[in-house]
């Protein structure tokens, strides 16, 4: 397993790491990822210790916190093995402070996940969206003094646009506190919006990308493909609605161009979109998930070779799409703005 710097920090992270957002099931939306118990879940994360995976990743709400109940048991006696990112900022009850990222909340929630995973500190704290309703300061002020308390060791963010993240670095530069090291978000050959801003933000302020969802929703396992109905057993069938919208057309162009490099590699399509995303500037980790151990066991096999440059250029134009402006307007003064991405040809 490749270990790769995350960020502006000394932290190193497994070029893979595991999503444990199908630990539990504590509710329909994700029980269509999963239900994993804690006797699966503790084969799991010895399988993933076993293959060089050092990162597992989790958040408060995921099942209303019981995937970090069911990660926390299933990590006993490993903790000194491994690295925990879990995440606040969205709802987690009924009162008006039980959600955001204010000093409150997330004071609130940080104990809470300690207490859920059995540690006594967490090591990647991300903010899971961004609070335009409570102060930057606030935000920050709060994480640094939980940095400074040994009770979170770096922070990071997800789900931010660019502004919201460069105005973070930037408060964060002026006061001294802790900058977020990472950013966690959704990246995938039927998703490249990430590479619009946040790639280009990224390699200037290094802030390396946490990559989630990196199979576009379920769509790039193989089992989608032109004139195939929706496999019986796929979580799009639920939660279709909650995640990023493709047209079929172009799912099934990128999928074509997927089977063919699968063919000439005798890997999977998921592990050659796997591939494709761990030689993306900026990404340090990509997070995978399984409901069992084949599925894992494929998905870790994604990081122990590499497409050749044709191959990646052969997906990049497959998945390519024109990007909305002002990124088309900036390829015309591509010589000065060498981090555009190119149109599709």
């Amino acid at each position: 397993m490749e270990y790769r710097q995350l960020g502006y920090s000394g932290l190193k992270v497994s070029a893979l790491s595991f999503g444990a957002a199908t630990f539990g099931g504590g509710n329909e939306f994700f029980k269509a990822w999963g239900s994993t118990d804690v006797a699966e879940a503790k084969h799991l994360v010895d399988l993933c210790l076993d293959a060089g995976v050092n990162l597992f990743d989790v958040a408060n709400v995921y099942s209303t916190g019981l995937a970090e109940e069911v990660l926390g048991k299933a990590i006993e006696g490993k903790r000194d093995k491994l690295l925990i990112s879990t995440k606040a900022t969205f709802k987690m009850g009924d009162g008006p402070n039980d959600l955001g990222s204010s000093r409150y909340h997330l004071i609130q929630q940080c104990e809470a996940s300690l207490k859920r995973l059995g540690t006594d500190y967490i090591d990647i704290y991300h903010m899971h969206a961004f609070d335009a309703t409570t102060p930057i300061e606030e935000t920050l002020d709060t994480l640094n003094t939980l940095v400074h308390q040994g009770k979170v060791r770096y922070i990071a963010c997800s789900n931010f646009s660019g502004w919201h993240l460069m105005k973070s670095l930037a408060i964060s530069e002026r006061y001294g506190w802790s900058r977020y090291v990472a950013h966690q978000v959704y990246y995938s050959l039927v998703g490249r919006e990430y590479e619009w801003e946040l790639m280009p933000l990224g390699v200037d302020q290094r802030v390396s990308a946490l990559v989630w969802s990196p199979l576009g929703w379920g769509r790039l396992t193989g089992k989608i493909r032109r004139g195939h109905p929706l496999p019986e057993t796929s979580r799009l069938h639920k939660t279709s609605e909650q995640g990023p919208p493709v047209a079929d057309e172009y799912l099934y162009n990128v999928v074509d161009a997927l089977d063919a490099i699968a063919k000439e590699t005798g890997k999977s399509i998921p592990q050659v979109a796997l591939n494709w995303l761990l030689q993306r500037p900026t990404v340090a980790s990509v997070i995978v998930g399984a409901r069992n151990e084949e599925q894992l066991k494929q998905n870790l096999a994604a990081a122990d070779w590499n497409l050749t440059p044709e191959q990646v250029t052969k997906l990049d134009e497959a998945s390519a799409v024109t990007p909305i402006y002002p990124y088309w307007h900036q390829l015309q003064f591509s010589d000065r703005n060498p981090t555009a991405v190119p149109l599709k040809k």
